[in-house]
């Protein structure tokens, strides 16, 4: 499985952003798709996640209610939608893929792509 993030960039607080991660290779049809960061000198921090194909999401309190997750099965990739940007969402983000259907720690993805920065600037 690969997965390639991109869509990061600089953008001014209260802003917006649209990350996309493509999936290639095997794919896990009950599997979870995962968006997670990672700012400097902190640990991995899960954002949010996406049954492959049942639909159910689960976010991190940090972001519910400004980031949505979604996904197109068709193109075999999975967005990020971030809203209302604040410059603590500073971090390069990672997509991530679990055979498990439901995950959240890192621990528990299978596969990670490269990440992609997004920097939130006051």
């Amino acid at each position: 499985v690969q997965l390639q993030a991109c869509g990061g960039g600089l953008v001014q607080a209260g802003g917006s952003l649209k990350l996309s991660c493509a999936v290639s290779g095997r794919t896990f049809s009950s599997g979870a798709l995962g968006w997670f960061r990672q700012a400097p000198g902190k640990e991995r921090q899960f954002v949010t996640a996406i049954t492959w194909n049942g639909g159910s999401t689960w976010t991190a309190d940090s972001v519910k209610g400004r980031f949505t997750i979604s996904r197109d099965n068709a193109k075999n990739t999975v967005y990020l939608q971030m809203n209302s940007l604040k410059p603590e969402d500073t971090a390069i983000y990672y997509c991530a893929a679990a055979r498990r259907t439901y995950a959240s720690g890192p621990v528990e993805y299978d596969y990670w792509g490269r990440g992609t920065l997004v920097t939130v600037s006051s």
